[in-house]
């Protein structure tokens, strides 16, 4: 399928990696994976995803750093971002507004929600 969405997955816990890629491409959508802030602002770089779906707690460099990074490039400045996140979502309110972040989901999630914030997100 030529128009399948390609979505950068930046995490730094493995299962939630694994589990993600496993139910997205059977959704139908190509993954990329990347294990922490760092990596990911590079894979996003050269991959330039359609989507990324993002941790914010991660060691090394957080969520919030990665954001800031893919943000402030020109090739990834303007795809869209749901960020994942134990915190309370009042905490990342203001990311929607000044990063740019397309959506929230707080963990631990259902795969469904996620599933159908992602669609919705990429109008699909």
């Amino acid at each position: 399928m030529s128009d399948q969405k390609k979505i950068l997955i930046i995490d730094d816990e493995e299962d939630i990696r694994k589990m993600l890629k496993i139910r997205l491409e059977q959704e139908g959508f190509t993954i990329v994976q990347a294990s922490d802030g760092d990596i990911g602002a590079k894979t996003a770089e050269q991959e330039v995803p359609d989507m990324i779906v993002m941790d914010i707690m991660m060691p090394n460099v957080d969520g919030y750093s990665c954001l800031k990074e893919v943000r402030s490039l020109p090739k990834t400045k303007d795809i869209p971002i749901l960020m994942l996140s134990g915190k309370e979502e009042e905490k990342v309110r203001d990311l929607f507004a000044f990063q740019k972040i397309s959506g929230y989901i707080e963990k631990p999630f259902e795969l469904d929600d996620l599933v159908m914030k992602i669609r919705e997100i990429l109008k699909i």
